[in-house]
């Protein structure tokens, strides 16, 4: 008999509370805060949200930007401390082993994506140094080739001289978030052979991050 699968839960006015109070403590504080495309993440049903990632302020500026409840793949790092461990669990998060095979992980997010949910991933695993774009994890293409959800790339410009790698402190600036066109694993992975599919739909959503982080000022390139 196959196991139950737990997934996180959070109440969406508390998400809604977090995600207004981030909004203006964070970001309008310190500089201009603007979302662009958010008509682009659909209202319900299963995506996958897929940003550039170069700041610890990432996760927070794309819930900022959108009307949609997020859920968030995190890395189990930020579950180590008790406080941190229950702010972002009651927001719907839950942990990741980076650099190996996390199967409970990847049983939670297809558990979500099944009940409809939007699920953040950050494609690239970790953050990068804001200049180029690291490779897209296997299992973003792996996710999207079962589930058949829509992808949405997200170019995000400002946090990383915001928040730069290395430092927790926040500096002034605006932040842009700008979600992009969806699309589908089988719309863009076109191949008859399934590796050559899956190298496709990673340099395909590669393209779109990187391009819509340069059409807004982000000058970030692919690896």
């Amino acid at each position: 008999m196959p196991q139950e699968v737990i997934t996180p839960k959070a109440n969406p006015l508390w998400f809604a509370f977090c995600r207004w109070l981030t909004k203006v403590v964070i970001f309008n504080c310190y500089g201009r805060f603007t979302s662009i495309g958010d008509e682009n993440v659909p209202r319900t049903g299963a995506a996958i949200i897929a940003p550039v990632h170069v700041s610890h302020l990432d996760p927070p500026a794309v819930a900022c930007g959108s009307a949609r409840q997020m859920r968030y793949m995190a890395k189990e790092e930020l579950f180590r401390k008790k406080w941190a461990r229950i702010l972002i669990s009651s927001l719907g998060a839950f942990p990741v082993k980076r650099g190996e095979g996390d199967t409970e992980s990847i049983r939670i997010s297809l558990e979500m994506l099944k009940q409809g949910e939007a699920l953040v991933l950050f494609p690239e695993g970790t953050r990068g140094d804001g200049k180029t774009l690291l490779p897209i994890s296997r299992g973003v293409a792996m996710l999207a080739k079962k589930t058949k959800v829509p992808i949405i790339p997200v170019g995000i410009i400002g946090t990383h001289t915001r928040m730069p790698v290395g430092t927790l402190k926040i500096k002034r600036g605006d932040v842009t978030v700008v979600y992009g066109t969806p699309f589908t694993y089988d719309e863009v992975a076109t191949s008859e052979n399934e590796r050559e599919n899956r190298e496709i739909f990673s340099n395909f959503l590669a393209s779109r991050i990187v391009e819509l982080c340069n059409q807004h000022g982000f000058d970030i390139k692919i690896s």
